[in-house]
């Protein structure tokens, strides 16, 4: 009964928040348009056979010398700027929900043995945590792709899942902490449960609400860490779209008056990432009791 009146009021306040539905919304709207990439845009950009030089850095249709289906123009390679933006969000999105999974997953089950145990195995897993959080995660992914090379969208996920998992494993150790003195965890003990029982079926549920606002927050974050290793040249390979990559190629060009080719990038990366945080902002204020409301 109490899960069900929590539940009401979640749904109640989500339905009611402004910031919330439109953050959704906006989140809705880039994975629907991912998801349907090859079945509404005009044009596949990296399918060779489909490119022409006769529409190299056509502008927006309502400028002069814009043409359909072209809505908004071409870049330097004959590509269509809208079905290159569609594209590269189904790889910021896989991306983020990708590192969000494993690193996710990763650092929980550090956490929960760390904060569990404790001990050796706590301090042994949290001065590795330390030692890797002390590197700025950008910097440490940028060196990790130098070395892996060439590897595409899965090294590029490795390569920050491997910086990503400490957040949500020193999220998951102070929340099982704080568990696991519970009187119903001792209880349960004292009832001859086992530490895997205990565990999994006591501690961990009821450990998890701070790790649904680190994975909100965190997929804007990894999203972003994306587009800026690509803008930087060692994220995605040229083979793959994506949105980084598309900002960095437009900016060669910005001074010679093909503004389209930043401008729309970029407002899109933007929204995608402010619809995020809109949604992990309202989860954030929801699922911790200390936030002061908005309003």
């Amino acid at each position: 009964m109490t899960e069900r009146r929590i539940t009401s009021r979640l749904l109640w306040n989500y339905l009611h928040d402004l910031s919330a539905l439109a953050g959704s919304a906006l989140l809705l709207l880039f994975i629907t348009a991912a998801l349907a990439a090859p079945w509404i845009t005009p044009q596949n950009p990296y399918d060779l056979t489909t490119l022409s030089l006769e529409h190299f850095l056509t502008p927006p249709v309502w400028m002069e010398g814009g043409t359909w289906p072209f809505l908004l123009g071409t870049d330097d390679q004959g590509r269509d700027i809208l079905s290159t933006i569609i594209y590269g969000c189904r790889t910021s999105l896989i991306v983020g929900f990708s590192v969000v999974l494993i690193s996710g997953a990763l650092g929980v089950l550090i956490g929960l043995l760390a904060g569990f145990y404790g001990r050796w195995l706590d301090i042994a897993t949290m001065r590795l945590a330390d030692t890797v959080f002390s590197f700025s995660t950008t910097l440490l992914a940028f060196l990790l792709l130098g070395i892996f090379k060439h590897g595409g969208i899965p090294v590029v996920i490795l390569a920050i899942c491997i910086a990503d998992w400490v957040r949500y494993a020193r999220t998951m150790r102070g929340s099982v902490l704080e568990v696991k003195q519970e009187a119903y965890i001792l209880a349960a003990r004292a009832a001859g449960a086992g530490n895997l029982r205990i565990m999994l079926r006591h501690i961990l549920p009821n450990s998890l609400t701070p790790i649904f606002v680190v994975v909100a927050v965190d997929l804007a974050v990894v999203i972003m860490l994306e587009a800026t290793l690509s803008f930087l040249g060692v994220g995605v390979p040229l083979t793959e779209p994506s949105l980084g990559m598309m900002i960095a190629i437009g900016k060669n060009y910005i001074y010679a008056g093909m503004w389209w080719m930043i401008l729309f990038p970029g407002i899109t990366l933007v929204l995608l990432v402010v619809g995020i945080n809109l949604f992990a902002d309202w989860l954030r204020e929801e699922l911790n009791p200390k936030i002061e409301r908005k309003g």
